[in-house]
Formats: structure tokens, sequence, C-alpha cells
């Protein structure tokens, strides 16, 4: 089943989503053209009076790099996406410039000028790679109340507790003593290693939490030294080392002792990030909030599998709910590109100038066409994102990889740039 189709009138003013059904017989009858392709919206060809639509509400699962977004109408799911973050490229951007902005200084150049050492921050101040995710989200949000009547909106407010994450022992945490107690820890295990037993890779079975290192050689609880086993591989291993139990395995021990390193970046992003979109939220629409145990157990108790757009449906208080899709829309932030004028070796010396034309054969890149080639070794049907060269050569980033060396000619426009890949 697929998202519902968003619909507005002549006027732009938002209407009720529709069945996919009912958008290929207005597109057939010539009552609707298409406004845009992502999210699909159709405009209709006349003016619809007396507006009295459904209030939708929309509903949020902020993550670290995923974000999942539903739209529902009551107790049903019409329209669901996944949103992809670009922070950790932002950071590794920023710390690349800085490296080299160093490395030039540092060398024999001309002097500079310090500058005013008194500089601070604006109180609230966020780093520019989470500052995203919540500009990002805000966007889609504004986004989705121009082709829908959203009238509210809910998202969950986690908290992750990184010490209690460290080491679940520790005393005064109340809110983990009731039905939901040890949501939180089991939760980031079952995200840090893929919801499978990191000894055989089994899946969709009863996983243990199991300590890598054993307690009784002197284990600790912390995170660190946790991981997730089936009933078997738990058994098996019992009271032994990992280095003992996965002699014959290498490749599997190292991973281990790799992932199990990792550090709580992600946590530590949505718990930055958490305050700031949930005001930046409420300025939109009246915003409501939800945890994360009671986003668990509206999920468990209806026997939904877990995704990230499931996740954003179960927030809040709820008593049923109905999927009225399955085919979420994946979202990819891409950006807007760079204002770089110069590219640099890893040394920072300039190795490339970016053209001042922007715009070639009526395309531009980062647009979504459609190429449907009809001669040559590349003869198919390609939709994606297009790459542009003055030379008229294109590159299409599609699904199944990229296509190089397309042909202007056989090239269709279907939406131009606005910093997003889009994908089912």
């Amino acid at each position: 089943m697929q998202n519902y189709v968003f619909v507005i009138d002549q006027n732009k003013q938002p209407l009720n989503p529709i069945p996919p059904a009912r958008a290929r017989e207005l597109l057939t009858k010539q009552k609707a053209a298409v406004f845009r392709m992502y999210p699909f919206t159709l405009i209709l060809k006349h003016v619809v009076d007396n507006l009295a639509p459904r209030p939708l509400v929309i509903k949020l699962d902020p993550g670290s790099r995923f974000t999942g977004i539903a739209v529902l109408d009551q107790d049903k799911v019409i329209w669901a996406a996944e949103l992809e973050h670009r922070g950790w490229q932002i950071k590794d951007f920023l710390e690349s410039r800085r490296s080299l902005r160093r490395s030039r200084r540092n060398r024999k150049t001309r002097y500079r000028q310090p500058r005013f050492d008194n500089r601070k921050r604006p109180q609230g101040w966020l780093p520019p790679s989470l500052m995203h995710r919540v500009l990002t989200v805000e966007t889609w949000v504004k986004r989705l109340c121009l082709y829908s009547p959203i009238i509210q909106i809910a998202m969950e407010l986690v908290k992750f507790d990184t010490h209690k994450m460290q080491n679940p022992e520790v005393d005064g945490v109340e809110y983990q003593q009731g039905e939901l107690a040890g949501y939180e820890v089991r939760e980031y295990l079952l995200q840090k290693w893929g919801r499978k037993c990191a000894y055989c890779d089994k899946e969709n079975a009863p996983l243990q939490v199991e300590h890598i290192h054993p307690r009784s050689k002197g284990g600790s609880n912390r995170v660190s030294n946790l991981t997730l086993s089936c009933e078997r591989c738990n058994a098996k291993k019992g009271v032994k080392l990992v280095d003992e139990f996965l002699k014959k395995d290498p490749v599997r021990l190292e991973r281990i002792k790799r992932e199990a390193k990792q550090p709580l970046k992600d946590a530590a992003a949505v718990n930055a990030t958490r305050w700031e979109l949930f005001r930046t939220l409420k300025n939109i629409l009246p915003t409501t909030t939800g945890t994360g145990g009671q986003t668990k157990f509206n999920r468990t108790r209806s026997c939904l599998e877990k995704q990230h757009w499931i996740d954003a449906a179960c927030v809040g208080n709820i008593e049923t709910i109905k999927l009225l899709t399955q085919q979420p829309l994946r979202i990819k932030c891409t950006g807007w590109g760079t204002r770089q004028m110069c590219g640099t070796d890893r040394y920072g010396f300039p190795t490339r100038h970016r053209e001042r034309k922007q715009v070639h054969f009526g395309f531009k890149t980062g647009d979504i066409i459609k190429a449907v080639v009809l001669s040559g070794k590349k003869v198919g049907e390609y939709v994606g994102r297009v790459l542009c060269r003055k030379t008229g050569s294109f590159d299409i980033v599609t699904k199944a990889g990229r296509i190089a060396g397309i042909s202007y000619r056989f090239c269709t426009p279907i939406q131009q740039k606005d910093g997003y890949s889009y994908g089912f």
C-alpha cells in the first residue's frame, strides 16, 4: 500500500489527502495536474468552496541519523516518511576546513592580525551539525502543512540517560521502576547491535542482554561491555572469555570488540537537540510530547515491527492504530552544494575552481530528472538526481547506482533541486 496523495485546490488551499486510485482517476479525467512529485501532490483545476477538510496530526520520532514522520487521520496512518540527516557529514566538513585553515596559518605566510578575543556564543547556541537536524525537521513540518490540513504536532521527547546507560546500577532513577523498566538500555543495545545475535547473527528471535567480559571474571555492567545474544549462544558461552569463545572466528571477534567501544554520540545528539526542536515546533502549531518508553509500549502492544516511521505513528497516547501505507518515502538530506570557490587537496593547496555558470542546457546539478535512452550502450529508463557538465554529458544517481555519460537530449525534468534526494 502506497502513501495517500496530497491535494490542493486552485488557490493552493490544502484538502483531504486521497488514495492513489482516486488520484489516478483525477489525472485521467484531467480534473487535476501534478503540482509536486515529492511529496506527490495534485492541484485541482478549480476552486473548492466551503473548505472543511478533516484535521490531521503529524507525528515525529526525532533521531540522530533518522527522523520518522507519520501523518495520521485519527487512528489511520495515511502518509509516512523517513528523513535521513547529514549531521555527521557537516561535522566532518567543518573539521576538514578547520584543519586546512590551521595548516595555512602555520606555514610561512603573511602575518594575520589576531581577532577580538572576547567573543561568546548566544544562549542556546547549537553546533551546525546539531542545528541542522532541528532546521530540517522544521522544513518538512512546514512543507507538509502547506499540502495537508495539519492542526497538531506530536513528537517523542526522549532523553537518553547516558550515565544510566554506562552504569545501569545507578540509584535514584525512578522512571525506570515501573512497567517499562529496562527499556532504555535494551533499546540502545538493539539499535547498536542491529537487532540480532552478536555471535551467530540470528534474527527474529528472543535476544538476551549478555556481558562480553563475564562479570564472574571482573566484567562490569557498563554499556560498552554489553551485547545481545540468543539463548543458545548465551548458554554456550557461559562464563568464557570472548577471546576463548570466538577463537575460531577472529573476524567476528574483532568486529565485536570494535563495535563495543562505539561512543554515545547518537544519544548525546538527541539529548542536545530535543528541547530546541520542541520550541521550534511549538511556534508552528500546538505540540504535544510522548516518552520513548510509551512509544515502544504502544508499538509492542499493536504487534508492529521496529521502523522509524512506525515509531513516529506510535508516539503519544493511542488506543488503536491502522497502517494504510506500507511504503514510506525515503528522504535523504544532500544539501545545496558548496559555496567553496576553490577546491583544495589534502594539504590545502588549490587544485580546482568552480565555474560561475550553474545551469547547463536547462538543468542544474541536484535536479531530479527522468532519462529515456533509446540508443547506444545505455539503453533504458533512469530516474534520479543529475550531475550536470557543460559538455552535455550528465551523470544520474539512481536507486541502483550511478549511471555516467547520459546526454542531456534524453533528459526530462521532474523536480527542481531542493536539497534532498528521494526514494522508496
